[in-house]
């Protein structure tokens, strides 16, 4: 009966049962059933972990989430909540005996939730019209505090005589006088700010704290529970000076606010110390430069004995706790492509815990990852590696652990990609530039397979060994991919992030040229076939790219900039990116604006060129693609143009946009390639 039933299960292809399926290649509809562990939130004792799992629905065609808990042994994982809707942003008690989290599982509205973890019972403890922002509990538990955006009408000087009675006219015109009137993934901004709101535990209705015409940034509670901390940018100037923010102080009873940091930068990211005496927080001091290493401070919490930490640490700090005795912190970062989670002591020496942070990106293979801290120095973090996408890790500072691996029913009949790490020499300057390889499944090295470079965006940002789903799908279809982390990267030092700075793109041309090279001297690369795709920052390297060389048989240019003139004008932030990434306005130095600028050399491109962007795209939009599509046609160049319909500069806000992406990438260059 065992044998009958063995063939019967092989025969119907349940590969999960772990029968002996043949394994085959990933395909793009796997996409929807990959999933991921973010935002694990451990236990104040260190006993438990709570996590969000991540899953996506392929008929809704949405990214989903629900609610986990495991213990730091690893034992007894299952679920909190259940159901096709989004639970996220777990937040422990001090107590251990609840959380609080963000959910629209009663509807559409997306509301803060109570839940009891001895019963599960749980609560609504808001319906605003709008979502919570960050959230934070009181020291004795009676209490949340959160940042929520509160509606203002736009003021218009514009008035409109009133309309005969049953008559039907356009919507009124839209007045607009603010610098920042519409943002990526936000469309065109309605009028208000985010305020800072406290809130019983037993509900009711959210108090307002603040009413400034400015946003304030997530709240954190005092030791006494009498005051908040949090950051905000409150300068006069504030669109004119989008990175000087500062760390302020507010009484929960009267409102009055004192102002503890002050310095030319950002201020971010308060976090109290175990006594209540210290606030560590991120910065710098802003030197107008494309990149500036994000820095760790602590300071008296009445603003005094401000101090740099970690000035003697060449990386960024992304995110810390205080350990438990209040002498140190401990925090993530990346160095060279690969999270780490490191203690940094009050006098700046830092000692590596654990590595393979990361896994949170699972369309391109950014470097990403989250973790949290307990009171007894036990450590809850996103673990990643090339082979899967983020699982819950654990830590106590000795030993190191996985306890999840939420995607092994569907890796387990899957094969992947092998991704091995590159370094070469620029032929700029011979600077040591770190990249990965990634061959197809089944890869023979006497073979010769297409290649594909596939560029990052930022540009100041870094891919790493982490997984991909479309880096695993190029491989997939037979590719060779190329990924890699030219200069202008982060988790390299200030130094290297800053070797693009007011010359961006250049060189990073030599780089990634470089290596091209060293991954064709490795012998298995097709050199009639080479591909080339980015996006964003990827994209205008891309577009560079073809304008310098024939090389690559088709081209991909997603969410492209291709004409910084327009760009700087027309991208969300508008104030940012004159500022630091050119020194200079475009009428102030427009030859500087035009020599980096890609449409300068499109007489130069004879590469069939496709265009690709998201329809609601706000920080490069598409007319910086319909631009380079429209020169290219006038050149009489092979090209086409992509738009995603509703996406805005993060394509894959959808999992169909993700896959979308993917074949259109594909497509392109199936149509090029020779056999």
């Amino acid at each position: 009966m065992k044998k009958v039933l063995i063939t019967l299960l092989l025969c119907l292809g349940y590969a999960s049962f772990g029968f002996g399926q043949v394994q085959s290649n990933l395909e793009l509809l796997d996409i929807f059933n990959m999933e991921f562990v973010s935002d694990p939130q451990i236990s104040p004792d260190g006993s438990k972990i709570i996590y969000v799992r991540n899953f996506k629905d392929v008929m809704t065609d949405r990214n989903l989430s629900n609610l986990w808990i495991v213990n730091f042994d690893g034992s007894n994982n299952r679920p909190l909540t259940t159901g096709n809707h989004n639970d996220f942003a777990p937040k422990w008690s001090h107590d251990g005996n609840k959380i609080v989290f963000k959910s629209n599982m009663a509807d559409e509205k997306m509301k803060l939730y109570l839940m009891w973890l001895d019963t599960k019972e749980v609560m609504a403890l808001t319906n605003t019209p709008q979502a919570p922002g960050q959230v934070s509990w009181s020291h004795d538990d009676r209490y949340v505090a959160f940042n929520m955006f509160v509606p203002e009408a736009d003021k218009s000087i514009i008035k409109m005589p009133a309309k005969p009675e049953g008559a039907k006219w356009n919507a009124p015109p839209k007045y607009i006088d603010k610098m920042n009137y519409r943002g990526d993934g936000q469309g065109y901004l309605k009028g208000g700010n985010m305020q800072l709101f406290t809130l019983p535990i037993s509900g009711g209705t959210p108090k307002q704290l603040t009413f400034k015409e400015f946003d304030h940034g997530g709240p954190i509670w005092a030791k006494d529970n009498t005051h908040l901390y949090f950051s905000a940018n409150f300068h006069k100037d504030e669109e004119m000076e989008p990175a000087d923010s500062d760390i302020y102080q507010i009484s929960v009873t009267s409102g009055e606010m004192k102002k503890l940091t002050e310095r030319y930068g950002p201020d971010t990211h308060p976090v109290l110390s175990p006594d209540g005496t210290q606030i560590a927080y991120l910065g710098y001091d802003d030197r107008l430069q494309g990149y500036q290493l994000t820095q760790l401070y602590v300071m008296n919490t009445d603003g005094s004995g401000s101090r740099l930490i970690s000035g003697g640490f060449d990386r960024d700090v992304e995110d810390m706790v205080w350990n438990s005795k209040g002498k140190g912190l401990y925090f993530i970062f990346t160095d060279k492509g690969e999270g780490k989670l490191a203690s940094m002591s009050l006098s700046g020496k830092v000692d590596d815990i654990t590595d393979n942070l990361g896994g949170l990106s699972l369309g391109r293979p950014y470097n990403a990852a989250s973790f949290s801290g307990s009171n007894n120095n036990r450590f809850a973090y996103t673990l990643g590696d090339a082979s899967h996408p983020s699982d819950l890790g654990v830590s106590d500072g000795k030993s190191n652990r996985r306890l999840t691996a939420v995607n092994d029913d569907l890796f387990s009949f899957k094969k992947l990609g092998k991704v091995e790490e590159m370094w070469w020499k620029s032929s700029y300057d011979q600077r040591d530039i770190q990249g990965w390889a990634v061959t197809p499944p089944d890869f023979d090295p006497s073979k010769k397979y297409p290649m594909i470079l596939e560029i990052h965006g930022g540009p100041f940002t870094s891919y790493g060994d982490v997984y991909s789903a479309e880096i695993q799908a190029y491989a997939a279809a037979g590719y060779v991919v190329l990924y890699t982390n030219p200069r202008g990267s982060t988790s390299y030092g200030e130094e290297f992030g800053n070797l693009i700075h007011h010359d961006y793109p250049n060189h990073d041309y030599d780089d990634l040229m470089s290596g091209v090279d060293a991954l064709i001297a490795k012998g298995y690369v097709d050199t009639d076939n080479l591909f080339v795709t980015g996006g964003s920052g990827g994209g205008v390297l891309t577009a560079w790219i073809v304008g310098k060389t024939d090389r690559f048989k088709a081209a991909v240019v997603a969410k492209p900039v291709i004409n910084w003139t327009s760009f700087v004008l027309y991208a969300d932030g508008v104030q940012f990116f004159s500022k630091y990434w050119f020194g200079k306005k475009p009428w102030e130095d427009p030859e500087n604006y035009q020599r980096r600028s890609p449409l300068t050399y499109v007489g130069n491109v004879n590469t069939p060129t496709m265009l690709m962007t998201g329809e609601e795209d706000y920080r490069t939009p598409i007319a910086e693609s319909e631009q380079f599509y429209a020169a290219l046609k006038l050149e009489n160049v092979e090209t086409a143009l992509v738009r995603i319909p509703g996406a805005s500069h993060g394509i894959a806000n959808k999992p169909s946009n993700l896959i979308a992406k993917i074949a259109s990438v594909l497509a392109w260059f199936e149509k090029y390639k020779g056999e």
